[in-house]
């Protein structure tokens, strides 16, 4: 009896030890923040690779069997995933992920946006009228997001409450150090041309000047006359050009090139697998390509 009742509190200890957390999340952002805080408490699955505009996915078989299986769907939010999420979603069909459930949190919606209020008018180009979705190129708005999300997985598995609690407050502790050496980095940094409002948040959170936009509207294509226009408004400035990587160099490198200035390609998301260090790694080498100093 006392070795059956030894070898059932072993079982339950392991499963306990190995219990956990089910996580989807949409981009390799959200899946750096998941892993994060969950820490060896959750597995995390990332749907939209670091190389894919997440704007633009389509919701998959494979997408859907992941959401089924979840206890957790984290998101960017302000409609990122508009065009693929719900549906994905829909067909999961596993309620708890649905919006306003325990099991679906945006990291938008636990942040102050920039960009609110905008025209919900899709000739406008791809707009949000909820605000930029883009949370992630802020490591501030993150480590809220992290707290944030510290507290949706307490309440799913409260036996690891403070684990969470304790992970989401080491991630703000690491950005907050970091945060001196990105300012002093680009102190007097002439200004920047993004190629889509995507980094909008950085530039804003470190005071560089977006000088312009490769794109006419968010999501559409420059035409020359718009690329003629913004070389024209430019010349005689200083600045940089920065494109996410899953952008076409075309348009980017034309203005770069006429403007003799530097052109840097960079990931907007970190690495799959990612934890905090390969994310703050990656908003490292933005604020190098936004003060001029990154290695081409």
């Amino acid at each position: 009896m006392i070795k059956w009742l030894s070898g059932l509190l072993l079982f339950l200890i392991v499963g306990a030890a190995q219990a956990t957390v089910s996580i989807v999340a949409t981009t390799s952002a959200m899946g750096m923040l998941s892993n994060t805080v969950g820490g060896d408490a959750v597995s995390v699955r990332v749907l939209a690779p670091p190389d894919r505009d997440a704007h633009y996915l389509s919701a998959r078989p494979s997408h859907m069997a992941a959401l089924r299986g979840a206890d957790l769907v984290v998101a960017v939010g302000a409609e990122l995933e508009i065009g693929w999420l719900p549906a994905a979603l829909q067909g999961a069909a596993n309620p708890s992920l649905n919006p306003g459930q325990p099991g679906y949190f945006e990291a938008a919606a636990h942040v102050e946006l920039i960009g609110v209020g905008g025209p919900a008018d899709r000739a406008l180009g791809d707009v949000h009228p909820s605000g930029n979705p883009h949370v992630n190129m802020d490591p501030i708005r993150m480590a809220q997001a992290g707290r944030a999300l510290a507290e949706r997985l307490a309440r799913l598995d409260p036996a690891n409450a403070d684990r969470f609690r304790a992970n989401a407050e080491s991630f703000v502790r690491q950005v907050e150090s970091r945060m001196p050496a990105w300012e002093a980095r680009v102190q007097g940094a002439p200004g920047v041309v993004f190629y889509h409002e995507d980094a909008d948040y950085l530039a804003f959170r470190l005071n560089v000047p977006i000088l312009g936009f490769v794109e006419p509207l968010p999501g559409i294509p420059p035409t020359a006359r718009h690329l003629r226009d913004l070389v024209r408004d430019l010349e005689g400035r200083q600045g940089v050009v920065i494109r996410a990587i899953h952008h076409e160099e075309r348009g980017a490198r034309f203005v770069a090139d006429q403007l003799g200035w530097p052109l840097y390609a960079l990931p907007l998301d970190p690495p799959l697998g990612a934890n905090a260090d390969d994310y703050l790694n990656l908003i490292d080498q933005w604020v190098s390509a936004m003060a001029g100093t990154l290695s081409q």
